[in-house]
C-alpha cells in the first residue's frame, strides 16, 4: 500500500562541534577568494563567460560577519530536521544549518544516495567562514560556499503541486539583497525528489546572482555528464579547457584517478539534456537533472596527494570514506555571475533520485546508456511538466511554520512594503540584531546603546546609507556610516565618518580598528600598528566580562593586532598583546601557530618548533591556505608532517596531477 507523501519532525543526533560566537568586527579588508583568474586566461574564453565572470564579483563580505568561533572538540548533539518521505525516497533536511538535504535515502533497495558525513564539523570554506561537509546545499550569492551554510532557514508546509504536502524553504540573502526559496516535494510513489527553486530581484536595479547546488557522493565512483569537454579550474588558479573523460592519459571521470583537488566543469552542449550521475562499482548511485535554465554542471576532487587527503580527513571522521561533489549552477562555471533583470525573478526545477547504468567502457556509448536509462525512469517531458506544475504553486502561501531564519527579510520588506508571495518575511521574525535598524528606519535616528557592548551588525546597502547619512551625527551613526561608505567604495569619507565619532564617543576601539584597517590598506602600516595597539588597549580597558561577546571581540582584534605589529617588526608590542588575551583564546589552534611565530620573531627557533612538536589544530583554517607549511619551512628543513600538511597547489607532490 502507497505511503501519503508527508512532512515531519525529527532529530539527528550527531558528535558535533559548537558553532561559537561570531566574529564582531566588521569585515573590512577584500575578500579573501581563491576562485579567480587573471584577467590573460579569459581571453581563449567564450565571450559570454568572460564577460560574466568580469560581472559583479563580490569584492566585500558585509554586510555578513565572519563565522570563526567554532573549534574541534565535538559532543554527541540533537540537531533538528524535517524528514520529507514517501514510499521510495526519505529525505532529511536540517532547517537550522542552511536548509541541506543530509540524506537521501532510497527504501527499496536499502541505499543511502548521498555522502552522509557521520559528524558534524565546521570548517573554513563558506565565504564567511563556517561550512561543513556533506548531502545537497543550497549556494547562493556569490562565488564559493554561501554565507547561510550554518544559518537557519524558514521553512514550512505548503500545498503540493499533486495536492500532497511540499516543504518550502526560504531567507534572505544578504549579500546581494535578494529572497529565494525552496521547496521540495515527492510525489506519491515517486523515486524522484522534485526541487523548485526560485530567486527574486524585488530591486529597481539588475542584480547579479549566483546558484549551485552541490551534491556529496561517495568518492568511490565515476561521475557520468553529456560532455565531451570540461574547463578545469585548479588551486594553481587557472582556466582552462580540456577533454572528456581522459587527458594527460588518465581517465578524469574517476575521482580517485586524481592527485591534486580541482573542479571539472562540463561543457554540456545546447539543446542536450542537462543532467549528472555518480554510478558506483556495480552500476548503482545518484542522478541529478532539470529544467535548462540551470545550465552548468561540475564534478570536484580532492584527489590522492597529501593535502586533499588531510582535508577529507579534517572534515569527517578518519577511516569513514571519502567523498567528491557533482553539482549544477546557473552558468557553466562558478566563477560567474549571472544578471537578474531589475523586479523579475529566475525559476528551475530539479531531480533527484537513483539511477543504474554501466559505468565502464567506451566515454560516449557510456553516457548515452546511461541517459536512456535516466529517460526510461524520469523523461524529460515529466521534468518539464513538473516544472509547469509547480509554477503557480510558488507564490502559494505558507501554512505551518516549521522552522524561523532570520529578521532580516522582514526588515527589508517593512522598508519597500513589497509584497513577496509565497514567502512572508513576517515582523514577528524581528530580533535584536534588527531592532537599531527598525528605530532607523522609523524614526529617522539610530539609537546610542544603554550598556557598553561590542557594536551590533552593520548595514551597507545603499538605502541604508542614505539613511545614515540623514540620521542625526552620533558616534554609534557614524561608525556604521562609515562602514557603509568603505563598503561603498568611498574610503576617504568612511575616514572622516570614523575620526568624527572617534571625538564624538567614550568607547574608541572599534573606531581606531576601522581606521587601522584603513591605514593597512593605505600602506601607512606604522600608523596601522598604532592604532591596532591603542585600540586593544581600550577594548582590554572597557571590556566588562569574560562573555562570549567580549571574549569573541578580544579574540578577534587581538589577532589583528598581533599581525600587524609583527609586520612592522614590533615584537614586544605584539607579544604585550598576546599575554592580555584570554588563556582559553591562547589555547586555541589560531593562537598556537601565533604564539610559534611569535617565538621565531623573538630567534626562540627551538621553542617555535616545540609548539608544532606539542601539537595544535587551527579549527578555521582557510581553504587554500598555507600559512602553517611556510612557518614550518622558516623553522626547519625538515617535511611538513603529514597532519599539518592542507596544501593544495600542485607542486607540493612529486606524483603527475
Amino acid at each position: 500500500m502507497a505511503i501519503v507523501t508527508m512532512i515531519r519532525r525529527d532529530v539527528l543526533t550527531l558528535p558535533a562541534a559548537e558553532l561559537g560566537p561570531d566574529n564582531p568586527l566588521p569585515p573590512l579588508r577584500p575578500l579573501d577568494e581563491m576562485h579567480r583568474i587573471e584577467d590573460r586566461d579569459k581571453e581563449d574564453l567564450p565571450g559570454d563567460m568572460a564577460r560574466q565572470i568580469g560581472y559583479a564579483p563580490l569584492h566585500s563580505l558585509l554586510p555578513v560577519r565572519v563565522r570563526d568561533g567554532y573549534g574541534r572538540t565535538r559532543a554527541p548533539r540533537d540537531i533538528d530536521t524535517l524528514v520529507i518521505e514517501n514510499d521510495r525516497l526519505r529525505a532529511t533536511v536540517l532547517p537550522g544549518l542552511g536548509g541541506r538535504i543530509a540524506s537521501l535515502y532510497h527504501k527499496p533497495t536499502g541505499r543511502e544516495l548521498l555522502y552522509r558525513n557521520p559528524v558534524f564539523q565546521p570548517a573554513c570554506f563558506a565565504l564567511n567562514g563556517a561550512w561543513y561537509s556533506g548531502g545537497i546545499e543550497w549556494n547562493i550569492g556569490a562565488t564559493g560556499h554561501t554565507t547561510l551554510s550554518c544559518s537557519p532557514l524558514h521553512a514550512a508546509r505548503v500545498t503540493a503541486p499533486d495536492g500532497g504536502e511540499m516543504l518550502r524553504l526560504w531567507e534572505w540573502e544578504r549579500l546581494r539583497d535578494l529572497p529565494f526559496q525552496v521547496d521540495l516535494w515527492l510525489p506519491e510513489g515517486s523515486d524522484f525528489l522534485y526541487v523548485g527553486v526560485r530567486v527574486r530581484n524585488p530591486h529597481e536595479r539588475p542584480a547579479p546572482v549566483y546558484w549551485w547546488s552541490n551534491i556529496a557522493v561517495p568518492e568511490e565512483c565515476r561521475v557520468l555528464a553529456p560532455a565531451e569537454e570540461a574547463y578545469h579550474f585548479g588551486y594553481e588558479r587557472r582556466l582552462r579547457r580540456v577533454p572528456v573523460p581522459s587527458y594527460d592519459a588518465v581517465d578524469r571521470t574517476y575521482p580517485l584517478n586524481s592527485v591534486h583537488p580541482a573542479d571539472y566543469f562540463y561543457e554540456v552542449p545546447d539543446g542536450r539534456r542537462r543532467w549528472i550521475a555518480a554510478l558506483d562499482e556495480n552500476g548503482h548511485g545518484l542522478v541529478q537533472t532539470s529544467t535548462d535554465v540551470l545550465r552548468g554542471r561540475k564534478l570536484f576532487v580532492w584527489g590522492t596527494g597529501t593535502g586533499g587527503r588531510r582535508w577529507q580527513e579534517w572534515l569527517t571522521e578518519p577511516g569513514t570514506g571519502g567523498y567528491c561533489e557533482i553539482q549544477a549552477g546557473l552558468a557553466r562555471t562558478q566563477l560567474e555571475h549571472v544578471r537578474l533583470d531589475a523586479e523579475s525573478e529566475v525559476s528551475w526545477l530539479e531531480a533527484y533520485g537513483p539511477l543504474s547504468a554501466r559505468r565502464e567502457g567506451e566515454w560516449a556509448a557510456v553516457v548515452r546508456g546511461a541517459e536512456a536509462g535516466l529517460d526510461a525512469v524520469l523523461p524529460r517531458a515529466e521534468v518539464e511538466a513538473a516544472y509547469a506544475a509547480w509554477r503557480p504553486c510558488a507564490d502559494t502561501e505558507p501554512g505551518e511554520t516549521l522552522a524561523v531564519g532570520s529578521g532580516w527579510g522582514a526588515l527589508e520588506v517593512l522598508r519597500t512594503g513589497d509584497k513577496l508571495p509565497g514567502t512572508p518575511f513576517e515582523e514577528s521574525t524581528l530580533g535584536d540584531a534588527q531592532t537599531p535598524w527598525l528605530q532607523l528606519l522609523r524614526s529617522g535616528s539610530f539609537p546610542e546603546p544603554r550598556r557598553v557592548t561590542p557594536s551590533g551588525e552593520t548595514l551597507v546597502a545603499p538605502h541604508w546609507r542614505d539613511m545614515l547619512e540623514s540620521a542625526p551625527a552620533q558616534p554609534l551613526t557614524e561608525y556604521h556610516l562609515g562602514v557603509a561608505q568603505w563598503h561603498a567604495g568611498d574610503r576617504a569619507q568612511a575616514v572622516r565618518s570614523w575620526e568624527r565619532a572617534l571625538q564624538l564617543s567614550t568607547s574608541s576601539w572599534r573606531l581606531l580598528r576601522c581606521l587601522a584597517v584603513a591605514d593597512r590598506e593605505a600602506d601607512h602600516h606604522e600608523r596601522a600598528a598604532d592604532r591596532y595597539a591603542e585600540a586593544f588597549d581600550d577594548l582590554c580597558q572597557e571590556r566588562r566580562d569574560d562573555g562570549e561577546s567580549w571574549t569573541a571581540a578580544t579574540a578577534a582584534l587581538g589577532h589583528e593586532a598581533i599581525e600587524a605589529l609583527v609586520a612592522t617588526g614590533r615584537i614586544t608590542d605584539a607579544r604585550a598583546v598576546w599575554h592580555r588575551l584570554h588563556p582559553a583564546t591562547r589555547r586555541r589552534g589560531r593562537f598556537r601557530l601565533i604564539e610559534a611565530r611569535l617565538l621565531l620573531a623573538e630567534g626562540k627557533r627551538e621553542a617555535a618548533r616545540a609548539v608544532f612538536d606539542a601539537g595544535f589544530e587551527v579549527a578555521d583554517l582557510r581553504e587554500g591556505a598555507e600559512s602553517i607549511g611556510e612557518l614550518w619551512a622558516r623553522i626547519t628543513d625538515e617535511p611538513l608532517p603529514a597532519h599539518y600538511d592542507f596544501r593544495m597547489r600542485p607542486g607540493h607532490d612529486d606524483r603527475p596531477a
